[in-house]
Parts: structure tokens; C-alpha cells; sequence
């Protein structure tokens, strides 16, 4: 227990950082209008490919006996590639209802 107290004084900055970041997120994500907000979050889930590569980073770098390091940078490169894939398929989903249709007369009525 002592060591986590030495640790929070000892980075007592860096976790104000960390929190003001939290609140001034959800403030600015709280004011994006309704119809801005799929394109931004799939915009930001694409950009998640900079965590897949710091999370190879920290598995490359990382000690062959430290399991700790290892299991973390894997789990987030899985959620990673998750993200960018979700990403890209709200942005492939979005793009599709603002396309016309093509070439109305050649397309057969879908069954349904």
C-alpha cells in the first residue's frame, strides 16, 4: 500500500493530466451535434491503428519473462484492430446511404 501512495505522489501531475483530459473529452464530445457523431467516432476508431502500433512497440521491447507487458500490448492490439476495423465499416455503412443508386435501369427489384 505504501508503494502505490509513493507512486501517485511521485506522478501526482501526470494523473491530474490524465483526468483533466477525461472531463474536457466528454465535454467536447458531449457538444458534437447528433449528426456529426458517427462520422467523428468513426473517424477516431480509424485512428486507433497509432494504438496497434505502440502496442507492437511494447511487445517488441518488452522482456521475454515479463508476461505482464506481453499480455497487455496482445490484448491491445486485438481491441485495436477491432477498433479500426469497426471503424471502417461505420465509415464504409455511412458512406453507402449518402450514395445514389447507379444505374436504375439495369437493377432487377430485391425480394424480399
Amino acid at each position: 500500500m505504501e508503494t502505490f501512495f509513493s507512486f501517485i505522489a511521485a506522478h501526482q501531475q501526470m494523473i491530474y493530466i490524465v483526468i483533466l483530459m477525461v472531463f474536457v473529452g466528454i465535454e467536447v464530445i458531449g457538444r458534437v451535434p447528433a449528426v456529426l457523431h458517427t462520422p467523428l467516432m468513426s473517424g477516431a476508431n480509424a485512428i486507433h491503428g497509432v494504438v496497434i502500433i505502440g502496442a507492437i512497440i511494447v511487445m517488441g521491447q518488452a522482456a521475454e519473462d515479463n508476461y505482464t507487458a506481453l499480455v497487455l500490448g496482445f490484448i491491445a492490439v486485438i481491441v485495436g484492430t477491432l477498433n479500426v476495423v469497426g471503424g471502417f465499416v461505420v465509415t464504409d455503412r455511412m458512406l453507402e446511404m449518402f450514395s445514389g443508386r447507379k444505374n436504375t435501369k439495369n437493377q432487377q427489384p430485391k425480394n424480399k
